[in-house]
């Protein structure tokens, strides 16, 4: 399904700051509409009284399924189409495995996988009945590889790598592109609202003693990922993947290739597991 460049309809998610409320500020800059969802609405009041009647807002806690459910049924009631949804919702835990909370493993789960599970569930109904559209999931490079001491992190990232791999193939025949989004390292407030754990003694002084990613080595810009994003979701035939940021291209195809490379030096010992023919 292609859609046009111009005048389309999109439902974001985690819009209050970063790479959200970038998102909403470039798609209400080019003319659109935006149905934004956040957990503080009054957060994006100025550009409520900016565009008014193209900026849609409201309340939305993804770990809330019920209410995930009636907003996104309340968005696609008022504007009678959306074209673009994106899954952005989401963040960051800093802390060794051993040292996380159960709270925090059930929070960034519910948040970050959960979450964007039921999003994709609620609109693909949807996306469906209107004869297509686009689901965007932000992703991460991470999704791909793994720092120590943000290992809750990349599992939500790396599980809705899987969950999007199949779901992809799933809504194709109605129409319905999916595009994970992998971003390297951009400076957006992500890392700064991350919560953080400080290490138990055994850890002190290890990898897991420092932060994953120094912010003196995010190099990429917040505007430039969001508006690659944005030529993606409006072109004609989106990519499954969106790798953006060099870092991002390096670090993933340097992990890729290492992975596999470890896959292909079993070939012979993974063959001793086959079954033995049967003789004749």
């Amino acid at each position: 399904m292609d859609i046009t460049p111009n005048s389309n309809t999109w439902f974001v998610t985690g819009a209050s700051r970063g790479m959200g409320r970038e998102l909403v500020e470039q798609a209400l800059a080019r003319g659109d509409r935006v149905a934004a969802t956040l957990r503080r609405p009054g957060q994006l009041d100025d550009l409520a009284a900016r565009y008014r009647d193209r900026l849609w807002v409201r309340a939305l806690d993804v770990t809330d399924t019920a209410q995930l459910r009636t907003v996104v049924d309340e968005a696609f009631a008022a504007f009678g189409r959306i074209d673009v949804v994106v899954s952005n919702a989401g963040h960051g835990v800093f802390a060794a495995a051993e040292d996380l909370t159960d709270a925090q493993i059930d929070r960034m789960i519910a948040t970050n996988l959960t979450g964007s599970i039921q999003l994709a569930r609620a609109v693909v109904p949807h996306l469906r009945a209107q004869g297509g559209g686009r689901l965007l999931q932000l992703s991460s490079m991470g999704g791909h590889l793994a720092f120590p001491a943000f290992s809750l992190y990349h599992t939500t990232k790396w599980g809705i790598e899987g969950f999007f791999e199949a779901l992809a193939e799933e809504v194709a025949p109605f129409g319905i592109d999916t595009t994970l989004i992998e971003p390297g390292m951009v400076r957006t407030g992500f890392f700064d609202a991350a919560d953080r754990v400080p290490v138990s003694a055994p850890y002190r002084g290890g990898p897991a003693d420092r932060e994953p990613i120094p912010v003196s080595e995010m190099t990429d810009s917040q505007e430039n990922t969001i508006a690659a994003v944005v030529r993606a979701a409006v072109s004609a035939h989106p990519p499954r993947r969106l790798v953006l940021g060099s870092d991002a291209w390096h670090l993933m195809t340097s992990a890729l290739r290492q992975r596999l490379a470890d896959v292909e030096s079993q070939r012979a010992n993974a063959a001793t597991a086959d079954a033995v023919p049967a003789h004749r």
